[in-house]
């Protein structure tokens, strides 16, 4: 019997030790991101072929102790490498760790090379090569505390790279997290009892993948092209392909067994089209249906069944302008569920756990999971245990008009700033009517609890969050946000989508001026004040492009303006100069420094069909005032802070 070491990811360790137990490995121990344990050969081969949840299989050949690089090279040099090695194939060394005088993982890799390298010159008298990037056979040495493991990867490589899947979304899974997924959520058991699976948020189907494979009892490792045992000197291939061939035939029974139904949606057609390509590599598109489905369009149907998995991984967020599609994304998820028949249970991977909360589901299990070095929660949910009763329509709790809306069911705190909102809107759409405008604020820190900015700009609200202050416990301070964002579509009538949210704070040196991080491209929006149009871009900087406090200048101005000289200073994007104009101005200078502004003017001005008369000059305001001779008879100049205009004026 040979000690068989399993890496995992962290949090998986005792899935996979139930795992290898089931496919022979004996004694199995448990340890951080590890599983170790016994077996002969063909356990090996069963791990290699079976396992969804290990990473790799190290099949260990020395432990000892070290006190120094020689040792090291002792060690290696004793064991008889061409029981491994031929000097035909091509080898690499992974070294992980330091100490003993080994001070990097390069050195300790060198030095293992050498006597790998020696004691095949002296028995074979040649040598193999070395090849880094695609070796035939990769030798694992790991030092921790001056103790050495030599092992031979014998899955030659990553076993979640099962050989299906061709083409990822976005945020792609592993395919051995989405097996942990499946296993904590009991599938093989559920599988066998009959129940169905969906995935409403698929991506490239990789949890509907794993959850078809588990179902129909197929080994993943059939899809894979190679294992590094396949040049191992000491590999039997008989014994390997009698192995193949009895998973070939539980593939074949499994598929013909197989009575369980597998949907995966996404609202997303590019997606999908990965999600049918991997499907197509597997040789499995007929047994899961594919299609596009927003979630709000997710759930239940009389074809589904009356029991069944639910099993996704919701995007988690990890940007501040993400927050209000994830809001509406996890209620909506929430709500659909509850459409669901007592039978059915959902699971779920995050690593947002507020966002988990606004499920406003009850967890039946918990269990920690790491994506990649990301900390997350697998979190199980039963139906039957959910104390709302069944709903066919998951819109209905997001519906303003229903009683069981968040409106009316928000904490008391939450309910003033309904209130409050609701009042203002009324107040300030009329107001907005009268200039008329469709571009104004309706909410300016009105509760000190709930600290924002929300301007309206044709069908889209722009909410600044103003930081709050040191005193204040942030996650309080979250959950008021989350408040804010999970009304504003209601109260608002506009998608969630078109909330854009940012934080308003104190910027420094250049930040004021550099474009804000999003995914999505920019698409301007164009919004109206009386007869002028403005450009509006509500993701790409911190201001947007109009100054919604100005407006009551700006109608002065076009009132004044006609026959008149208008000089507009810092103009920005001459939102001003525009007013002017169209009031009748003579002519209007517009200066500001900064290019990127000046240029959105000459859109502003070409939105607007100004003639060549309305001039945009890019200059430090306060030199061109020093040096122009030219007269005006009116002017309207916005200045920055003095400290502001220092720093824009250096970062320009």
């Amino acid at each position: 019997m040979q000690t068989i070491i399993l890496p995992c990811a962290k949090g998986g360790e005792q899935v996979l030790a139930q795992e290898a137990q089931t496919l022979g490995l004996q004694n199995p121990r448990v340890g951080v991101s590890v599983v170790s344990g016994t077996g002969d050969l063909n356990t090996a081969y069963q791990l290699c072929l079976y396992s969804r949840v290990a990473s790799r299989v190290l099949w260990v050949l020395a432990t000892g102790s070290i006190d120094s690089p020689q040792d090291l090279y002792d060690l290696l040099y004793a064991i008889e490498w061409d029981e491994h090695l031929s000097a035909e194939h091509t080898f690499a060394v992974h070294f992980n760790g330091i100490g003993q005088g080994i001070n990097n993982t390069q050195f300790g890799a060198m030095k293992s090379k050498d006597a790998i390298v020696d004691r095949l010159r002296a028995t074979l008298h040649r040598r193999p090569n070395i090849d880094n990037k695609n070796p035939d056979l990769s030798i694992d040495i790991h030092l921790r505390k001056g103790q050495i493991t030599v092992a031979l990867d014998l899955s030659g490589g990553a076993l979640h790279q099962r050989g299906y899947r061709q083409a990822q979304g976005i945020a792609p899974l592993k395919e051995s997290l989405a097996a942990t997924l499946l296993y904590r959520a009991n599938w093989a058991e559920l599988a066998a009892e009959g129940y169905h699976f969906i995935d409403p948020l698929c991506g490239s189907a990789t949890i509907a993948i794993e959850a078809l494979l588990i179902a129909a009892d197929i080994a993943p490792g059939l899809y894979r092209n190679r294992f590094g045992f396949e040049h191992w000197q000491s590999h039997i291939p008989a014994y390997w392909r009698q192995h193949l061939e009895h998973a070939r035939q539980r593939q074949a029974q499994g598929l013909a067994n197989l009575s369980n139904k597998f949907y995966a949606f996404d609202h997303h057609a590019p997606t999908l089209s990965h999600a049918r390509q991997n499907l197509q590599n597997a040789g499995l598109a007929q047994y899961i249906h594919l299609e596009k489905r927003p979630l709000e369009q997710f759930r239940a149907q009389p074809s589904y069944g009356k029991k069944g998995l639910i099993a996704t991984n919701p995007p988690y967020g990890e940007r501040l302008g993400e927050l209000h599609q994830l809001l509406a994304l996890h209620a909506t998820l929430g709500q659909s569920f509850k459409t669901f028949p007592d039978d059915w249970q959902m699971a779920l991977i995050s690593a947002n756990s507020t966002m988990l909360k606004r499920l406003r589901l009850i967890s039946a299990k918990s269990y920690q999971a790491y994506n990649g070095a990301l900390e997350s929660r697998i979190v199980i949910y039963q139906r039957a245990n959910q104390p709302e009763p069944r709903s066919d329509n998951p819109q209905s709790i997001l519906d303003p008009s229903t009683e069981n809306t968040p409106l009316n069911t928000a904490s008391a705190q939450a309910q003033m700033f309904v209130n409050r909102l609701r009042k203002n809107l009324k107040t300030y759409r009329k107001q907005a009517e009268k200039h008329p405008t469709n571009a104004y604020r309706i909410y300016d820190q009105d509760l000190p609890e709930y600290a924002v900015a929300i301007d309206l700009y044709a069908d889209h609200a722009h909410v600044q969050e103003y930081a709050p202050p040191a005193s204040i416990d942030p996650d309080k301070a979250q959950q008021r946000l989350l408040d804010i964002l999970s009304v504003l579509p209601q109260i608002l009538d506009i998608p969630a989508s078109h909330i854009v949210l940012k934080t308003r704070q104190k910027q420094s040196g250049k930040a004021q001026y550099q474009k804000q991080q999003h995914e999505n491209k920019t698409t301007p929006l164009i919004v109206y004040e009386n007869t002028a149009q403005y450009l509006i871009n509500l993701h790409d900087y911190l201001d947007t492009g109009l100054f919604l406090d100005h407006r009551l200048l700006r109608q002065t101005l076009h009132q004044q303006a006609k026959n008149k000289r208008v000089l507009n200073l810092f103009c920005y994007t001459a939102s001003a100069s525009v007013q002017a104009a169209l009031g009748g101005a003579s002519y209007t200078t517009s200066v500001d420094l900064s290019p990127t502004y000046l240029e959105w003017a000459q859109r502003n001005f070409d939105l607007n069909q100004l003639s060549d008369r309305h001039r945009l000059h890019r200059a430090d305001v306060m030199q061109w005032l020093s040096e122009s001779t030219s007269q005006f008879d009116l002017i309207f100049c916005d200045p920055p802070h003095l400290l502001q205009y220092q720093k824009r004026t250096a970062y320009l």
